[in-house]
């Protein structure tokens, strides 16, 4: 049998997380080297692999109640070849070193076993209740495998620059040692509002040292659109939000 098809054979190689293409990872699996990935982003795998749910301890499940910020992981484990991927996005292999990094949980699509992840909060500029911006700060050293929609931005802050700010419904992840702040340039009687007829809303502003990863999709209602449910729902504010995007589900 003969078809293009065959371009796309399986990559063969020992590398523990690879790309098999853009929008699909590759993980090899052996024995007791286990991998942590997000509920029910396996496509496919080969060999003999176990997939349990990963347990949340009390505290762990009323955080996430509380900040709606946390990871829904399974554990992967055996020997084989285990394929993720997620709504077709695409997919970036990070080394977390001892700077750590933060990340939104939603473009999280699989990490190693041995990294820790803990929700933090990022604080509004104007100290108003409910405005802060939670996110996971991911410690240890090992890989991460993150999603954007679409071919993303990486950002470099550096002391020589001046201070970056990115839309905090683009932001995917940025070096943990950056100093962040979450900021609205307007006022504060008007700071749930877009910027008047701009479009533009909250963002998030870093100096320091470090990478600040954006994608090109903010994932946000259109303008006037009644948020919270139906097809607003889908982009970034809401109940659905970012994360009924990521994950494919409450698209109604």
């Amino acid at each position: 049998m003969q078809s293009p098809l065959f371009a796309y054979a399986d990559n063969q190689t020992a590398e523990r997380f690879s790309l098999q293409n853009p929008q699909l990872l590759r993980v090899v699996l052996q024995g007791r080297d286990d991998v942590l990935a997000r509920k029910g982003a396996m496509v496919a795998y080969q060999g003999t692999i176990e997939f349990d749910a990963e347990y949340q301890s009390g505290q762990e499940r009323r955080r996430r109640r509380e900040t709606g910020e946390g990871l829904e992981l399974m554990r992967c484990q055996g020997d084989g070849v285990v394929y993720f991927a997620n709504l077709a996005q695409y997919v970036h292999l990070v080394d977390v070193d001892r700077d750590g990094l933060t990340v939104d949980s939603s473009y999280v699509l699989a990490l190693d076993s041995s990294l820790n992840h803990q929700v933090i909060e990022v604080d509004s500029q104007y100290g108003i209740s409910g405005t802060g911006k939670y996110q996971l700060n991911i410690t240890g050293r090992g890989k991460v495998a993150l999603m954007t929609s679409g071919e993303p931005l990486l950002l470099r802050v550096g002391p020589e620059s001046t201070s970056v700010n990115v839309d905090a419904d683009a932001v995917v992840a940025w070096s943990t040692a950056l100093r962040v702040q979450m900021q609205a340039q307007t006022q504060s009687a008007t700071v749930w509002r877009r910027r008047g007829n701009t479009g533009e809303g909250w963002e998030l502003g870093f100096q320091g040292r470090g990478q600040v990863l954006v994608q090109p999709s903010e994932l946000l209602p259109p303008q006037n659109a009644r948020i919270g449910s139906g097809a607003a729902a889908q982009f970034g504010m809401g109940a659905g939000g970012a994360r009924g995007h990521n994950r494919g589900n409450d698209w109604s």
